[in-house]
Parts: C-alpha cells; structure tokens; sequence
C-alpha cells in the first residue's frame, strides 16, 4: 500500500524502529526494495534522488505505483533531495507521496522560508514534505555529493525550523557522509547532538548518508530517536560488484542470465538493514484504520 510518510514514520516514531530508504534509479533495483520489503513484511521507502527521476523518466514511476499501491507492505515513494519548486511539483505530478527539500546550504531564513513554500504546496495534496539543517560529509564515491566540512545541526534551529515551517520530518546533521567512507575515513556519529535535537523536536528525524556506518551506532541513532535511514551505495555497491565478477568470468550478454545473482546479492543487503533497523515484521502495525483510509483515497 502507499501512504506518506508523515503516517509511515509516525508510526515508526510510536513502536521505536525506523524505515530503511533506499535509492532506486531502475526496475532492478526496485525489485531488491519491494521484494525483500514483502519478504520481511517490513515498511520501506523507495527513494529517487532528482537525477533518479530525470534518468527513468515520469512513465517508470506508473509501474512504481501500480506495483506499491498493490502490495501488502506500506511503501513511500519519496523524493530524495528536491531542489527547486519544479522537481518537486515534477514528482508531486508523477505520483510521489512524499518529497524533500534540501535548503541546507541556504542560511536558515531564506531554508526557512523555501521550505514552508513547500508545505504550503504539498500539504492540501496529501503530501507530506521532509527538511534538512546542517550538511552531509562527501566521501566522494556518490553522486549525491555533499560538503568538504560537515556543518552539524544546531538543536536550537532545529527547533525554530520545524516550529516555523510545520514540516513532517526532519534531516540532521550529526557526521554522516554520503557514499562509501574510504578506507582511510572513520565515521562518527555524534549522539550527543541527536540526543539534544530529540529533546527540542518531537517530529521524526531522517539520517542521511546511512551506508557504511558502523551498526552500532545506526543501531544507537535508531534506540534515541531515528526513523528513517537512508541508503544508497551499500546495496548499490554489492549489485554492481557482483555484476562485475560475473561479466569479467564469463560472456553473458542477456539480462536475466546476469542480473539474477546481482539482484540477490543487493538483497542481501537490504535485509541485513531492515534487521538493523528493527523494521522487519512491523508492516502489521500499520494496518489501522486511518492509515486503510488514506490509502483507498489514493487508489
């Protein structure tokens, strides 16, 4: 079923579990995602980065929702990283139940008042719309980017930010960095900021750049207050490596003698997140309802 994900990540926020968002750009990869979400009877999120969207194009996301809106798991399928009013209301046209803007590089008023726009588009459609304060590190292995020196939320604004644009999640800035952390960078993540933003917001809160950071501390963000993780380079990372020890071992030419083991190999992946995530056989709890409601209005 597709719902937003202001009801997908309440309801998270309720049982204390978050909800893996995983970045798809392709039919294969949103077989891994909706597949090993059904298996696991688990929530899911199906992400698109706006150079996602302009790759699979608007008709790709008709087969995304008839596929979601027919399944027994509750999925989002959300705009990741929204930014401009046009790719926003690009992916508000197409079907999406949630979208991003991302004026984490704006100084706060002007992050402030982009974003409220947003809301005030998003909301009287059922939408529901994700922020972001401070920056995400870029380990330079991703296209998603991100800054040389990671500015960390101020728990402060993030207070005013969520008070003054009635947002329904929140991205923080806690040390995360987009991609796969080289071998020679050390992830950390600092808790005492999370635990101080959860004290002044009771939205709940997105971690990005989620692939690659030791489980402990994903598993410590997800116990104080993290509801939606996102990832992108882990599961991207063990399709194409698999695809590359199949073409360089044999001469396959034929898709579906190739992609098989790569979609396993990716799935593998997401489900060892989901566990991670404590998000695995939770899609029972979302069958309430108003959460049956919102999605017969869509259908």
């Amino acid at each position: 079923m597709l719902v937003n994900m202001k009801q997908l990540l309440e309801v998270a926020q309720e049982h204390q579990f978050a909800v893996g968002a995983f970045n798809v750009a392709d039919s294969n990869f949103l077989r891994v995602v909706v597949e090993e979400a059904e298996k696991n009877n688990s929530p899911a999120i199906i992400a698109v980065h706006p150079t996602e969207l302009d790759f699979t194009k608007d008709d790709f996301f008709h087969y995304v929702l008839a596929r979601i809106k027919n399944s027994h798991v509750p999925f989002v399928l959300h705009l990741d990283h929204g930014d401009s009013v046009e790719n926003i209301m690009r992916a508000i046209h197409v079907g999406f139940s949630s979208v991003m803007i991302d004026g984490s590089l704006l100084p706060l008023e002007e992050n402030i008042r982009i974003t409220k726009q947003i809301v005030d588009i998003a909301h009287p459609l059922g939408v529901s719309v994700e922020g972001e304060l401070g920056t995400i590190g870029n380990t330079g292995t991703t296209i998603e980017g991100g800054v040389t020196e990671v500015i960390y939320t101020r728990p402060e604004d993030a207070k005013e930010f969520v008070e003054s644009t009635g947002v329904d999640t929140l991205a923080v800035a806690i040390g995360t960095c987009h991609g796969i952390y080289p071998k020679d960078m050390k992830p950390q993540l600092h808790m005492d900021i999370l635990r101080q933003i959860k004290e002044v917001v009771d939205i709940p809160l997105v971690l990005h750049g989620g692939s690659a950071n030791p489980d402990e501390e994903i598993a410590e963000a997800v116990k104080i207050g993290i509801q939606k993780v996102n990832i992108s380079s882990d599961y991207k990372y063990a399709f194409y490596k698999k695809c590359r020890e199949i073409l360089a071992e044999t001469e396959l030419w034929d898709p579906n003698a190739i992609y098989p083991d790569c979609i396993d190999a990716a799935k593998e992946v997401v489900q060892y997140k989901m566990n991670l995530f404590q998000s695995v056989d939770k899609a029972d709890v979302y069958r309430t309802e108003n959460v049956l409601a919102w999605r017969t209005a869509q259908l």
